[in-house]
């Protein structure tokens, strides 16, 4: 791996790990917000999962460098996962996290794709999955 992705799968590993121990603490209102009112399962639940799966795969994205690939991949799929509550927010007007108008939700919705693709590069598993 590159100093570059190396340095890339660190830091969204910090970013990752920092965002899971925020769901389950000083930010958890914050996110609840961002559950989607169809989501058949309680609001609170969803949001300490998902902190649980941040706090995981972030670990993962700095721990195991030799499993980086299927890492890349799990943490693709969890932000291809989380967007609906991105699009909620949207869809539904829903101020958190100081997106207080539709501009400014509607401008998060376009950085989804980019941590996808940061998941993805980061890890090689991309360039992995083109062999």
């Amino acid at each position: 791996m590159s100093v570059p992705r190396t340095i890339g799968r660190l830091a969204l590993g910090a970013f990752l790990l920092t965002a899971g121990i925020s769901h389950l603490t000083w930010a958890r209102q914050e996110f609840l917000a961002q559950v989607p009112d169809w989501v058949p399962l309680d609001g609170d639940t969803v949001v300490i999962a998902s902190g649980f799966v941040e706090v995981g795969l972030g670990g993962a994205l700095i721990g195991l460098p030799g499993r980086r690939v299927a890492v890349g991949w799990l943490t693709a799929a969890f932000f291809v996962a989380i967007f609906p509550g991105n699009i909620s927010q949207y869809v539904t007007h829903t101020d958190a996290f100081g997106l207080n108008d539709d501009r400014s939700r509607a401008i998060r919705l376009l950085f989804q794709p980019l941590l996808v693709l940061w998941a993805l590069w980061a890890t090689g598993a991309w360039r992995d999955r083109r062999r």
